[in-house]
């Protein structure tokens, strides 16, 4: 069975009552003794003051000691007073209560006789008559003008007990004293034990996050502890204010790291894992090349191995001001991973892994397109310009050849105005799709609209074309992108289907005919500036972005756009969606 401990308040009352009783006892012990030796004393000088006169008077020839003993025994209403001649060899020479003759013993032994010896005077309390049996209180004096001891004797009887006894009345004074003591020293430490038990469910409320009161602590008066409770309170206060601020950025912190696109770590001086989140581990696994079985496998890995590496230095190296950070790329499996350590004070330390595969094809692809571009400009730019100067070269040219070679400029800078529109249409779309407006537009009517402008080019090529499309078909989107997939479209099935071949627009699949496109081209001729006959293609004027315009228009739209081979396996077949506006 567990045992009780003392509350507070009970352990203080009784420590408190123990070193009062302590002190009392001893007081009393101490008041007792001095009482009772005060008391001894006094008998002694009383018998002494007897012993000198008795001796001053005996000499008188005429004096009797016997009676004079006599007298004194009435008048001092001692009757039992005995009183003894000793000579300085220790026989005694007078007893007032038996005779010297009987009495053989040598006296020198006795204490009294000996102190009085020594120094004058001594006294023996309840010491046993070796004469008579009997307990006495003795007193004695040396006179060695005469030689002479007188000694006086009272027996030790209640009588005398009593008369010696400590008077007991400040006994009760004290118990009266000391039980109202006790009941002071019982409400004070009630009282401060309650404080302190208010302060003790405090703390173990607040130290197990429990609802806390601190009304109650507020209180306790304006006593010390009160302001010391008080200031427990501020700073209880205080300091849950910060722990919620704490637990909320702790909230924000653990949410960035879910949501970033980072996977991010952070480790304990001790390399024990604080935070991670799971892109972390997915990246990791990636980089190794294996699955990672637990965080603490991720020290294990080599192409890690130079942060960690760099972790360690910095740590035996380390100076105030220091910014003590590495990055680090890594390349593997197709992938491209930027790392980057952060050491801080107290050496722990954050890994951060971000994916810039995307980024690093960016900017491939932007450098392949600025190259790209700076090749296409080069073209219809050397052409005019060589155009330019046969005509500055040769001032006497032929009104014909004049006029063919400014045909042949005009006709190239034509050219050079598409592409710039073409690069400035897939740049608007790719950088500011967002501010492309979108209005409602009829499709049906934009068809036959496109249709109709091409008529004379369709004419030449003998072509026709078939248009199987709902009438009022409207969607939202920007007509001038919608308008440039079915103008590209139907541009490049003139440029390339082939004379007297047949164009059919539908919704969703229908066949068409025309020479067609290898299956190995398939994949890429919705890439910029991709040709699959670059020769011809250049010849026919094209700029080698308008499938590209037209993907990236589809895409805008909610769409996707690809190619296939058409049934009869002649010509080419482009399916694409776009999203219809809601009725």
């Amino acid at each position: 069975m567990k045992r009780k401990s003392l509350s507070f308040s009970q352990y203080l009352f009784f420590s408190v009552i123990a070193i009062y009783c302590v002190f009392v006892a001893s007081f009393l012990y101490y008041q007792y003794h001095r009482e009772k030796t005060h008391k001894v004393e006094l008998l002694n000088s009383t018998l002494t003051m007897f012993n000198v006169d008795l001796y001053d008077h005996m000499a008188d020839t005429a004096f009797s000691v016997k009676d004079y003993v006599a007298r004194y025994r009435v008048r001092h209403h001692l009757q039992k007073l005995r009183v003894t001649l000793v000579d300085r060899h220790g026989k005694v020479i007078f007893d007032n209560d038996i005779s010297s003759e009987h009495v053989k013993d040598n006296h020198l032994d006795r204490e009294e006789i000996r102190e009085a010896l020594a120094a004058g005077s001594g006294y023996s309390i309840k010491r046993t008559s070796e004469t008579l049996g009997e307990e006495f209180f003795y007193s004695a004096n040396y006179f060695p003008e005469k030689e002479l001891f007188v000694r006086s004797a009272l027996p030790y009887d209640t009588d005398l007990i009593a008369m010696l006894n400590a008077d007991k009345g400040y006994l009760w004074f004290s118990f009266l004293l000391s039980a109202i003591l006790f009941l002071v020293f019982y409400n004070l430490t009630a009282r401060l034990g309650a404080m302190i038990t208010q302060l003790r469910l405090f703390a173990r409320r607040a130290d197990q996050d429990e609802a806390v009161d601190t009304n109650d602590l507020k209180g306790l008066g304006n006593t010390d502890l009160g302001q010391i409770s008080r200031h427990i309170v501020d700073i209880y206060t205080r300091l849950r204010k910060a722990k919620d601020d704490l637990f909320r950025e702790r909230e924000k912190l653990i949410t960035h790291l879910q949501i970033s696109n980072e996977g991010l770590a952070i480790f304990n001086p001790g390399k024990d894992v604080v935070l991670a989140n799971g892109l972390f581990m997915q990246y990791v696994n990636l980089i190794s090349d294996k699955n990672i079985g637990g965080i603490e496998e991720v020290f294990q890995v080599k192409e890690l191995q130079p942060l960690f590496d760099f972790i360690t230095m910095s740590r035996k190296s380390f100076t105030q001001g220091d910014l003590r950070q590495k990055l680090l790329v890594v390349d593997k499996n197709g992938y491209v991973f930027n790392l980057s350590v952060a050491l801080f004070v107290d050496n722990s330390f954050e890994i951060s892994i971000s994916d810039i595969t995307k980024q690093e094809e960016q900017a491939r692809m932007k450098q392949q397109i600025t190259q790209n571009i700076a090749h296409e400009l080069k073209t219809p730019v050397s052409s005019i310009q060589g155009y330019l100067e046969t005509i500055l070269n040769n001032p006497g040219l032929s009104p014909d050849m004049l006029k063919k070679f400014l045909e042949r400029s005009f006709a190239q800078s034509n050219r050079l105005t598409n592409l710039l529109q073409d690069i400035s249409t897939l740049t608007r779309m790719t950088e500011a799709g967002q501010m492309i407006e979108v209005t409602d537009v009829d499709l049906s009517s934009m068809i036959h609209n496109i249709v109709a402008e091409l008529a004379l080019k369709l004419e030449e090529k003998q072509m026709t074309v078939g248009i199987n499309v709902p009438d009022k078909l409207v969607l939202q989107g920007n007509s001038s992108l919608l308008y440039s997939i079915f103008r590209n479209l139907m541009d490049n099935a003139i440029a390339y289907a082939g004379n007297g071949t047949h164009v059919n627009i539908v919704c969703y699949s229908e066949d068409d005919n025309g020479v067609g496109v290898p299956s190995e081209h398939l994949g890429r001729i919705f890439e910029r500036f991709y040709r699959v006959d670059k020769g011809r293609s250049r010849k026919l004027g094209g700029t080698g972005l308008g499938l590209a315009i037209v993907k990236n228009a589809v895409l805008f739209h909610g769409g996707n756009i690809n190619a296939k081979p058409s049934g009869g396996g002649h010509g080419l077949e482009f399916l694409f969606t776009l999203k219809k506006k809601k009725l």
